[in-house]
């Protein structure tokens, strides 16, 4: 069936999310439909909002409404450790766990020559003149996610920290909870054994 041209846009609109395919995309699209004007409006002035009020934090490239980022700004937290990550949603699932009370850097992604991402395309310009001007760094987490341009983009950075005498260490990629070892793969289970290293 051939759907008026506002509801095939906004199907259309919804298939751009991640994961989202034709069935339910056209199934968000009605319950929009069935949304009263209000609702609609508020949820676009979100998505406007979400837009163009957010911006990257001068010191660490994490979402932020101001120049510097609550984190960042918060002086009670470790001084001493930051932890790499790839994405700014990355610092969210990391810091929910409340296991760790440092600071981020976001990359804004990884390494990947095939794509053409070099290092001049992340924010590790960023992050070196970042550990020159704050001497009381005394160790840099590398979070990035275990794949191949990830593991490559942690090889690269302890490579460039190192000779400045700051511990480089790599989270621990293993086990999950509750996983049984006879099913895990040789790559995880390898580092599982290993766990958070010294690179």
């Amino acid at each position: 069936m051939k759907y008026p041209e506002p509801i095939s846009k906004l199907i259309d609109s919804y298939m751009m999310l991640p994961g989202i395919g034709r069935k339910t995309a056209t199934r968000m699209a009605f319950f929009t439909l069935g949304m009263d004007k209000d609702q609609v409006q508020e949820f676009a002035e979100n998505l406007v909002s979400a837009k163009t009020d957010l911006k990257s934090c001068r010191i660490c490239g994490n979402i932020t409404t101001e120049e510097i980022c609550s984190i960042c700004s918060d002086k009670s937290r470790d001084q001493s450790t930051i932890l790499v990550v790839e994405q700014a949603k990355d610092i969210m699932s990391l810091d929910d766990m409340n296991g760790y009370n440092g600071l981020y850097h976001v990359l804004g992604g990884v390494l990947s020559p095939v794509d053409g991402i070099g290092p001049e395309d992340l924010n590790i310009k960023l992050l070196l003149n970042r550990l020159k001007e704050n001497q009381s760094v005394r160790e840099l987490i590398i979070a990035t996610n275990a794949t191949p341009e990830g593991e490559a983009t942690a090889q690269y950075l302890a490579k460039l920290v190192k000779p400045a005498g700051i511990k480089v260490t790599r989270l621990a990629h293993g086990l999950a909870v509750g996983s049984d070892i006879e099913y895990a793969d040789e790559m995880t289970l390898k580092s599982a054994v290993l766990g958070r290293r010294e690179i």
